[in-house]
């Protein structure tokens, strides 16, 4: 496995060490160890069925490792309480269903329930966190309309805004641009951007770990990309590092050309076999 690192100081709240993942009798994730670096967006791709979104359920502890551990400030998930947990990681699952006819304010104030107790189910500190959720995520115009009537990029901020109004320092989107259209992918992807930046004052943004299929979108947007096949971590680091032509030939296959993106200066990837139209061939004279 290559590794390249980040520059400066890294910390990781988040591991996984000899993490191993089975449904049944089939392993799907092989003795992953992974540092998931704070304060940054990391970026897991790879070609379909190789281990994506299982490795981020197993970091959401939505699914027990048959072998190894996933932890959280060095102590395993297992170990955790299931409200501590929820109170330090928000997880986003692919096509989450919202309840019929729920309000967007409604909905966003779902992610307050981990820190509900019997004896107040709500004050001053859930009411500004829900609302600098929606604030943080554009969707305040939004809060007396059905989630039901919303677009999806409006619909995947109010969700990512649920998310949010649980106050996690770490938040897991799996494949958060899937069935949106270019525009609302951007959409989504900037918005991920802004939650991991520094505040003004110099404290650190959140560290979002999310799945995406679209190999340039996650260079684009990533400070820490992990490349998986097969089950297994085959390159991590800085896009500008992993993504080169012999990467995406060893994990998906493809022959390819990698570039410069014009805007970001980040990796393009360019398929080096591109498609033609058949020639038609010549009609007989009769």
């Amino acid at each position: 496995m290559t590794t390249t690192g980040l520059t400066g100081t890294v910390t990781s709240r988040l591991t996984a060490r000899g993490l191993t993942l089975a449904y049944e009798d089939r392993t799907v994730v092989h003795e992953l160890d992974l540092a998931v670096p704070d304060g940054r967006v990391t970026v897991i791709v790879g070609p379909n069925a190789c281990g994506k979104s299982t490795t981020l359920r197993a970091l959401g502890r939505l699914l027990r490792p048959a072998g190894g551990a996933v932890l959280l400030d060095g102590t395993e998930l297992s170990r955790i309480p299931t409200r501590k947990i929820a109170q330090s990681v928000g997880l986003l699952p692919q096509t989450p269903v919202a309840p019929e006819a729920i309000t967007v304010s409604d909905l966003v104030a779902r992610g307050r329930q981990p820190h509900q107790h019997w004896w107040q189910q709500w004050s001053e500190a859930d009411e500004r966190a829900v609302t600098d959720a929606m604030e943080q995520t554009d969707v305040t115009s939004l809060a007396d309309r059905s989630v039901d009537a919303l677009s999806g990029g409006q619909r995947q901020r109010v969700w990512i805004a649920m998310a949010l109004a649980q106050e996690t320092d770490l938040l897991l989107l799996d494949e958060p641009t899937t069935y949106l259209d270019i525009a609302h992918q951007v959409e989504v992807l900037d918005l991920v951007r802004r939650l991991a930046a520094p505040a003004a004052d110099g404290t650190r943004g959140r560290t979002v770990v999310t799945v995406l299929h679209d190999l340039n979108q996650a260079a684009r947007y990533a400070d820490h990309l992990v490349a998986m096949k097969a089950g297994r971590i085959v390159a991590e680091g800085r896009p500008g590092d992993v993504v080169t032509a012999e990467l995406v030939r060893e994990v998906f296959g493809l022959e390819a050309v990698v570039v410069p993106d014009p805007v970001t200066g980040s990796p393009l990837v360019v398929p080096g076999a591109p498609w033609k139209p058949s020639t038609p061939s010549p009609r007989k004279a009769l």
